[in-house]
């Protein structure tokens, strides 16, 4: 019963810690006069192949529509519009980055 006991306490404790591990990240930045270059990853410093990034414009509709590469990065052009890049790696861990906020050359 006491190894029982402390199989289920270890694997709680790792479930605990690799849950707070975990937490998105994402930097956007041109990297030339008409693109920009998105990546993603994880607070632990893995990479986030195959999670949505979408451009959305202000009014909602969703200019540019991707996942990230086996790289853990999606380029794009640079929409003519107002937009902003939404990370999502599920429900409650999004980034949200405005235009404003990118990096240019």
């Amino acid at each position: 019963m006491i190894d029982l006991i402390r199989q289920v306490s270890a694997a709680l404790l790792m479930f605990s810690a690799s849950a707070l591990a975990h937490n998105p990240i994402c930097e956007c930045k041109a990297i030339d006069a008409g693109q920009i270059k998105c990546t993603g990853g994880f607070s632990d410093g893995s990479g986030a192949p195959g999670v949505t990034l979408d451009v959305i414009g202000y009014d909602e509709t969703i200019l540019v529509s991707g996942k990230l590469g086996a790289d853990s990065t999606l380029t794009f052009r640079q929409p003519e519009t107002e937009f902003y890049v939404l990370f999502d790696v599920g429900p409650g861990h999004v980034v949200e980055i405005d235009q404003a906020d990118i990096a240019t050359p």
